[in-house]
This record gives structure tokens, C-alpha cells and sequence, in this order.
């Protein structure tokens, strides 16, 4: 009997790792610019200037929008229970490790419900709705954004409620991005994904090998592959080098 040939589609997808590499360049530039206001040598303010702060949420916003992305293209062809909670519980240390970091370095703006918590959070929530179908789960993420921007409560104010983010106010931290509204980028991202497979895009889509790429390509795409020890590692880097920067005009 002839056998078959393997028609399915090989090596990684460059498009979702690339967009995460361009994110990841973008929250390199917040975070070195917060670095630099730290440090004197940009004006006061300027990370809390409008255009920039948006440029943050578009920054979180496409993190958030390809881990929903992820977590469809992860579990497509059926729920991997063994790989998802692995892939959380890296999630879960690696935030727990950025809010005791930030807690030793700055404990009044510490990061108690950051990103991170943010995704890992989301990825439950995310993993339970796996099964509705790609416009359910993008109205569900627009719906999402709606409430936050129209409703707060004061019966949220309490510490233990804050991570839901419908109080009315709420602790300062560093990166605060709760439940409401940022569930709704990722849900966003799972609808896409869905929709995206349902035209058979994911089948199409231009793919490559890790060892194959070359020049800043490379670098790119390796970035996009690695993006959890990367943003746990960019920080404490950029953070160095600006004191150093300062040290050595002083």
C-alpha cells in the first residue's frame, strides 16, 4: 500500500512570532524611557504624557492580543491539557517573581497585578471559553472594554477586589493592568485566531526554521520565540545600564 505523503504544513508561523518581537521592542522603549526620566537625564513627566501612555496600552494591548492568539493556535486541533498548564505555570512564577522584585526596588508602586498576572488570569478564563465560536469570543472582548470604560463600583475597592478592575480606585502600581478591560484584548485575539483559521490562513501562512534564518531576521524571530525570559531579563538590563549612564556623569 503507497503510503501518504505529510501534506501538513511545517516549522513555526513567522507572523505571530514577529509581531511579538515588535512588541517587544516597543515595551524595550517604554521601559528604558521610564529609566531615563528615573534617572534625570529625560524631563519629568514625559512617561505619563498622553501620546506615550497610549503607546503603552498599544504595546500591553498586542501582548495580550497575541497570547489569546496563542492559546488558540496552542489548542486548535483539541485542548492539551499537559502543555497548557506547564506553559501557565511558567506564567504564574514569572509574574510572582516580577512582584517580589518590584516590591525590594520600589515597594509603593510595586507590580501586584501586572502583565503578567494579567495573561495568566486571562489564559483560564480564555481556556474554559475555548469552545465558543470566533464572534462570541470577540463580542465577549469588546463587551469587556465597554463595562470598563462605563462602569466602576465602589463595592470593588476593596484591596482584594482590585485585580477586577471595577473599582472606583485602586493602589498605584508600576503596571496595573486588571481583569476589566484587559480580558478583552485577549479575547479579541482568541475570536481572530478562530476566524483566521476558519478562512484557513494558519494552513497558508509563510513559516520558517529557527535554524534556517539569518541576520536581523534571526534576531527577531528568536526574540518572538523567547518572549517570556526576554521581558523577565530587559528590564533589570536597560535598568543597569542607564544607572551606569548616570554613575559615570556623576
Amino acid at each position: 500500500m503507497e503510503s501518504i505523503p505529510d501534506t501538513a504544513p511545517r516549522g513555526r508561523m513567522i507572523a505571530p512570532d514577529l509581531i511579538r518581537a515588535i512588541a517587544l521592542i516597543g515595551m524595550a522603549i517604554f521601559h528604558l524611557t521610564y529609566d531615563l526620566e528615573n534617572f534625570g537625564f529625560v524631563p519629568r513627566g514625559t512617561v505619563f504624557h498622553p501620546a506615550f501612555l497610549d503607546f503603552a496600552r498599544v504595546v500591553a494591548s498586542t501582548f495580550i492580543f497575541m497570547a489569546g492568539v496563542s492559546l488558540v493556535l496552542a489548542h486548535r486541533h483539541g485542548f492539551r491539557a499537559a502543555p497548557f498548564w506547564r506553559r501557565l505555570g511558567k506564567v504564574v512564577v514569572a509574574a510572582a517573581l516580577v512582584s517580589a522584585a518590584t516590591y525590594v526596588m520600589m515597594p509603593e508602586y510595586f507590580i501586584y497585578y501586572g502583565i503578567l498576572h494579567s495573561i495568566a488570569v486571562s489564559s483560564l478564563i480564555g481556556a474554559a471559553l475555548l469552545f465558543l465560536p470566533w464572534i462570541l469570543l470577540a463580542a465577549l472582548g469588546l463587551i469587556a472594554v465597554w463595562v470598563h470604560l462605563n462602569y466602576a463600583f465602589e463595592l470593588f475597592n476593596q484591596p482584594w477586589l482590585w485585580w477586577l478592575g471595577l473599582s472606583t480606585h485602586w493602589r498605584p502600581s508600576m503596571d496595573f493592568e486588571p481583569v476589566f478591560p484587559w480580558i478583552g484584548p485577549f479575547l479579541v485575539g482568541m475570536g481572530a485566531a478562530k476566524l483566521l483559521d476558519r478562512l484557513g490562513y494558519w494552513k497558508r501562512a509563510a513559516r520558517y526554521q529557527p535554524d534556517q534564518t539569518r541576520g536581523v531576521m534571526k534576531i527577531a524571530l528568536f526574540a518572538g520565540r523567547h518572549t517570556l525570559p526576554i521581558y523577565l531579563i530587559h528590564q533589570p538590563i536597560l535598568y543597569g545600564l542607564t544607572w551606569a549612564a548616570f554613575l559615570l556623569q556623576h
